[in-house]
């Protein structure tokens, strides 16, 4: 989520061009000038940030792959191999030495035990529901999440909202209303994918620059390990297991997991040094939409009119807090200005 210190930039995250004489085409042959460095990184920077949120996008893709797998062994297999791809990467990036500095930071390995159970759980209940028939649900969760963080933000951290946020929030709680309705329940689904990404990103932020994304990966994913390990040898053991039971190619399906976790995470990390806030804010919402019409078109599952009501009303709310987070940059603007005077 974009705040008041998001730098100010065009929508494309884009840096402010400098005047620069480029051809033109008279026989003098002038060459234009090479891009600037902050546009080339912010250029990459969002191709970086559709990366990561197109492969979040199409995991429930990935996910109908892995069948017969359940949603916990996936979760299990996805948590192990996660760690031995970090591995791989902390060995190719040399980067062990600041992983074992931040394992050696109580405080830090504290937080990162609370986000790797917060974020356990947010797996394994996309897991579930992409396996049995809830990827409208689940892309719901992904939807309102901004609004949790805002309300997160508000409950824990004591933020003050504007008169868009609170406008926002009204329209997401009226939306959740609709949607019971709906569904002839509380979207259980939705809201537990929502707060459980939510509490971790809240968590995740205590951490702040002092973990980089792959170390942080690794201590989550290493606190999760034995857990998951106990887990597959449990499904071995018993029959229940397809890890080695479903041939080679399922085992690498399931292996690729872990590549499939940690991949994306690095596009985000990338992508979030190159651009301003709100434009990776923006971005955020490419990985649900993507899900939603994976969920329609390929997945069919129903949409009725009392649904779309309340998925209307929840991009509404987003469209609300969207405007408000491009705002920032120009309120920012106007506080520096007003202080230097």
């Amino acid at each position: 989520m974009a705040n008041e210190n998001s730098p100010s930039a065009p929508l494309s995250g884009a840096a402010p061009r400098t005047a620069a004489p480029v051809s033109s085409g008279t026989t003098s042959g002038t060459p234009s000038a090479p891009a600037a460095p902050e546009e080339k990184a912010s250029t990459s920077g969002l191709l970086f940030g559709i990366g990561a949120y197109g492969i979040w996008g199409v995991l429930p893709l990935y996910f109908l792959l892995l069948e017969p797998a359940g949603p916990v062994e996936i979760v299990a297999a996805r948590v192990v191999f996660s760690l031995v791809f970090c591995a791989v990467l902390l060995t190719v990036m040399r980067s062990w030495r600041k992983a074992l500095t931040a394992m050696k930071d109580r405080r830090a390995l504290i937080t990162l035990t609370a986000a790797a159970l917060l974020i356990a759980v947010n797996w394994l209940v996309f897991a579930w529901a992409v396996l049995n028939g809830h990827a409208v649900e689940a892309a719901l969760g992904y939807f309102i999440n901004p609004l949790i963080s805002v309300l997160l933000g508000v409950l824990v951290l004591k933020e003050r909202l504007r008169p868009l946020q609170w406008a926002a929030m009204a329209v997401g709680f009226i939306a959740v209303l609709v949607l019971a309705f709906g569904y002839g329940t509380v979207p259980w689904v939705a809201l537990a994918l929502a707060f459980s990404f939510g509490l971790y990103g809240l968590v995740k932020k205590n951490v702040g620059g002092r973990v980089d994304a792959v170390s942080s990966l690794t201590i989550e994913t290493a606190v999760l390990t034995p857990i998951a390990a106990v887990v597959l040898g449990v499904l071995a053991v018993t029959g229940s297991g397809t890890l080695l039971a479903e041939g080679t190619a399922h085992f690498w399906l399931l292996a690729a997991s872990g590549i499939a976790t940690a991949v994306p995470l690095v596009f985000f990390g990338a992508a979030a040094r190159r651009l301003p806030l709100s434009t990776v804010g923006l971005l955020q919402y490419l990985a649900p939409i993507l899900q939603f019409t994976l969920a329609l078109l390929v997945f069919n599952e129903a949409m009725p009119a009392e649904r779309w009501a309340g998925f209307g009303l929840v991009w509404l709310a987003l469209v609300l807090l969207s405007i408000d987070m491009l705002g920032s940059p120009r309120r920012a603007r106007i506080r520096r200005a007003a202080a230097a005077v």
